[in-house]
């Protein structure tokens, strides 16, 4: 047996204001990742020159969170020997976060060797525990 818990496809306006959230935390976590470059490679990048962005992507059923260069500026990361020229406006993808419908799951873990054995939601079906057997 395998349990999975699942972020399920709501409503895209929930969903981007859940990864776009008006105290900003989200967008901080979304530039933490040009930080952690900064701190781990060498970079240069100035994390305050990009503004971030989450766009939900109704055909693949995704968040996409990206960041965007407020100016054009060049971006040295030492370690890897690398140079980026940002445009501005040039966007930065840092994240996918797929969301899932019953069947797509059930579909997915069909083709991994699974049959479902239990399926719980919460009140609003925002999210999904299941419980899988080994066919």
């Amino acid at each position: 047996m395998a349990a999975a818990r699942t972020d399920l496809v709501k409503d895209p306006a929930t969903l981007v204001a859940a990864y776009d959230d008006s105290a900003g935390v989200t967008a901080e976590f979304n530039r933490n990742v040009l930080r952690v470059i900064n701190r781990q490679l060498g970079a240069d990048f100035d994390v305050e020159a990009f503004s971030h962005h989450a766009i939900w992507d109704d055909e693949n059923a995704w968040i996409e969170m990206r960041l965007r260069a407020d100016r054009a500026m060049r971006v040295l990361i030492p370690e890897v020997h690398l140079e980026i020229d940002f445009a501005e406006d040039e966007e930065l993808h840092t994240e996918i976060s797929a969301k899932f419908t019953r069947p797509r799951v059930e579909a997915e873990l069909d083709k991994a060797g699974f049959a479902p054995a239990a399926w719980w939601t919460d009140s609003e079906a925002r999210f999904a525990l299941s419980l899988w057997q080994s066919i």
